[in-house]
């Protein structure tokens, strides 16, 4: 990350850097002293304020987030190449859970809250781009820090380092569950070269991680992955259009019955489904703690730029979620795993099925190895911040001594979790709610009271997000015991 910043004359149409703890800051309309941003009230995420009955426009739209004035260095990323790192944020291990949280909630119901999960999410962003470009924040623990204090700050870098390892543990067990198959499924291995040492579950991970994901992970640039994100997005939309392709045959060939469109209430265990499955999906778009490195790394640094490539991400997500989870649901039915690439391993009841079925599941594995290095890079660099403090000289040497105990961590993990239905259970209904939802409301609503001027409606929809996630929150982890204590027992 770029450090080499220098102080700016007041008149100066762009902004002087300040460190996290500073006391004193100068800056433009809106920023004031004792360590906190306020907002002017022209700067609404939804351009819309009021102010006695009246609107106010994006007077400031355009201030920087940090750096040297609008425009940023010549080697940043163009908006193109932003949108592919936020999408690959995005879209990684959630998609896979998507069709089982469909078969939960039924077509209608399902369709609907993914496209509301989505819409909600980018409001979110927005809210977190505009007050972090106000409070000049590098990171996400950082726009937290300047809003809610230290302690805060310290609760949300722990929700996005749970959360990261978290996805990360889920990328490694579907790339094993895929290569080396579980106790129902075929692995890929398998079915190619028959069964040996070298279709070992933890030996093919270990390979994978140490000649494929290491090397990614090493790279001290968010910018430097922006074409491994463009081939994984373009991965993820090849398996989205194939899986679309054989539901659609077997559709127009009568070998799909009628799907159920609401939730089932039939059983118990489906009962306990619903209360986890919204926390489920909600984890499906938590990208928020990658804005900030994104943002930061634009060749021109505003948040009109980045609000174009969140809602960019947005669309091309909720699309490819829509997608996936329909056609997988239609495919499987209430046959369908936790993890649907497990189930491109029989017949699908097509010609080349076979073949189909190796690439829907070898392609979305090298998707995941490209996804990987970019959730990895803001896990590191939170952990960096938490350790080391947030103004620590860069080390080539430190990146890469974190990057090993952050990959065999990781590697445990993988080992220990048994599928990733629980470790999204867990992690939607805890940190993802609050990284995606809670935090950005609350920071909002604290700066509010520190002089900026958030729209009625924009007050209301904060306090609205902050209450729903909290509730949310309450009944997946309720859910979660529950289900674990009746399993149990």
């Amino acid at each position: 990350m770029n450090t080499n910043y220098s102080a700016l004359p007041l008149t100066s149409p762009s902004i002087e850097l300040q460190s996290n703890g500073a006391k004193s800051s100068a800056a433009t309309n809106g920023v004031v002293l004792n360590g906190h941003a306020k907002i002017s009230k022209q700067d609404s995420f939804l351009g819309e304020l009021e102010d006695g009955g009246g609107g106010g426009g994006g007077e400031h739209d355009e201030l920087p987030l940090i750096g040297d004035g609008p425009a940023g260095p010549p080697e940043g990323s163009t908006v193109p190449a932003a949108v592919f790192n936020l999408a690959t944020s995005i879209i990684g291990a959630g998609i896979m859970a998507l069709p089982a949280t469909m078969k939960v909630l039924g077509v209608a119901l399902g369709l609907v809250a993914i496209l509301v999960m989505g819409v909600l999410s980018e409001i979110t962003v927005e809210l977190l781009v505009r007050f972090s470009a106000h409070c000049r924040a590098l990171s996400y623990g950082e726009v937290v820090h300047m809003a809610l204090g230290r302690p805060a700050s310290i609760v949300a870098q722990m929700c996005v380092i749970i959360n990261n390892a978290g996805v990360l543990v889920v990328y490694l067990i579907i790339i094993g569950d895929v290569m080396s198959g579980s106790l129902k499924h075929i692995g890929v291995m398998d079915q190619l070269i028959g069964h040996g040492e070298w279709d070992n579950r933890k030996l093919l991970i270990l390979v994978v991680l140490v000649v494929f994901l290491a090397p990614l992970c090493a790279l001290e640039k968010i910018d430097s992955l922006s074409l491994s994100s463009a081939a994984s997005v373009a991965l993820a939309v090849v398996f989205v259009v194939v899986s679309c392709i054989i539901a659609l045959i077997k559709i127009a060939e009568g070998k799909i019955s009628m799907p159920r469109m609401g939730p089932d209430f039939s059983s118990r265990e489906a009962m306990l489904d619903l209360l986890v499955v919204i926390p489920i999906m909600t984890n499906a778009y938590i990208c928020h703690f990658n804005v900030q490195p994104i943002y930061n790394e634009l060749k021109e640094k505003t948040p009109q730029n980045m609000y174009k490539v969140g809602r960019i991400s947005t669309v091309l997500c909720v699309v490819v979620y829509a997608l996936t989870a329909l056609s997988g649901y239609l495919l499987f039915g209430d046959d369908t795993e936790s993890d649907v690439l497990t189930n491109f391993d029989k017949d699908l009841g097509i010609r080349f099925s076979s073949v189909l079925n190796y690439i829907v599941r070898i392609g979305y594995v090298i998707h995941l190895v490209l996804v990987f290095p970019v959730v990895h890079f803001s896990l590191r660099q939170t952990v960096d911040s938490l350790i080391f403090g947030e103004l620590a000289t860069p080390s080539r040497k430190k990146t890469l001594a974190l990057t090993v105990v952050l990959l065999a961590l990781i590697y445990l993990g993988s080992t220990m979790i048994p599928n990733i239905w629980m470790a999204f259970k867990f992690t939607g209904a805890t940190t993802g709610l609050a990284l995606g939802f809670m935090f950005p409301a609350l920071v909002a609503l604290r700066l509010d009271k520190e002089g900026s001027r958030l729209g009625h409606g924009e007050r209301l929809l904060s306090l609205g997000l902050l209450g729903l996630s909290i509730v949310v929150s309450v009944i997946g982890v309720v859910g979660n015991v529950y289900t674990l204590k009746s399993k149990s027992e």
